[in-house]
């Protein structure tokens, strides 16, 4: 049983709370103005609680063969859930972690520190300007979970953000992206095309009720040059205890329809999720 004192403190964009999880040893929920940032096992990184970090994991494993080393960038810290997820799962894996928050960095370093040797380099800046500065085809998975608030930037919406995550994929790389949306997805159709003029492949991960618009949910958007192992992913998701669907080809082209790339001088933020959707007292 984790019999740890929450961790409450003030960081560089809200109120960020460490929670311990009483029904393990040394887990540890993050919140920030009470929306649920993260989840870490410390004693098990490999554990994923919530589903799209679950279907994200589902997405480095199958980005090349099990147990190879890759060179990962993540848009978005939190408690570094996912870092630590490709360390024990990849080992030898050299990986980049942006967080906006030097605050949040500073609470995660402190209380859910990395063990020697990760691999894990954390990085306070904009995801935007570091991607921007980062070198051409230095990434074989580049991983954008970037939420301020509950909203993905707007500045992370655009047909100049994904030429910038292009850019710094290698050919064979893969882009995922936790994104955030309801019927009639109007930001998610945005993005999928924005993602489709640029990349061969394209694929989403969604659960059914949340694709059909029922509810407002999380959703993973894929992007490659190379063919996706969709198959492996439908398999993986399918099993999992909250199923998801893979949508790709022909299925996902008439999902997106007509929609079109946003520029930057159109940026948007994701839209904002009904009260309750991702929050917790």
């Amino acid at each position: 049983m984790n019999e740890s004192l929450p961790v409450v403190r003030a960081v560089d964009h809200g109120t960020a709370k460490l929670l311990p999880d009483v029904d393990r040893r040394r887990a540890w929920l993050l919140t920030v103005d009470g929306a649920v940032q993260s989840y870490v096992d410390l004693d098990d990184p490999a554990h994923l609680e919530f589903e799209y970090a679950l279907r994200l994991g589902h997405v480095l494993d199958t980005a090349a063969e099990p147990g190879r080393a890759l060179d990962v960038v993540h848009l978005g810290g939190g408690a570094l859930t996912l870092p630590r997820y490709v360390a024990v799962t990849r080992p030898g894996s050299r990986q980049d972690v942006v967080e906006a928050d030097r605050g949040l960095l500073d609470l995660v370093a402190e209380h859910l520190p990395l063990p020697d040797g990760s691999g894990i380099v954390p990085h306070a800046a904009d995801a935007r300007a570091w991607l921007e500065a980062a070198p051409a085809d230095s990434a074989d998975v580049l991983v954008a979970d970037v939420f301020g608030g509950s909203r993905v930037p707007a500045h992370l919406a655009t047909a100049g953000y994904a030429r910038e995550a292009e850019r710094v994929l290698r050919a064979d790389g893969v882009y995922a992206a936790n994104l955030a949306d309801g019927a009639p997805f109007a930001f998610l159709r945005s993005q999928l095309a924005g993602f489709a003029a640029l990349f061969a492949e394209l694929a989403l991960i969604a659960e059914p009720g949340v694709l059909r618009g029922r509810r407002f949910g999380n959703m993973i958007l894929l992007a490659s040059h190379r063919p996706l192992d969709t198959a492996g992913l439908a398999r993986r998701t399918a099993a999992d205890a909250f199923p998801a669907r893979v949508a790709h080809g022909a299925a996902l082209r008439e999902f997106v329809g007509d929609a079109l790339p946003v520029p930057d001088e159109e940026a948007r933020p994701s839209p904002e999720p009904p009260a309750g959707a991702f929050g917790i007292g």
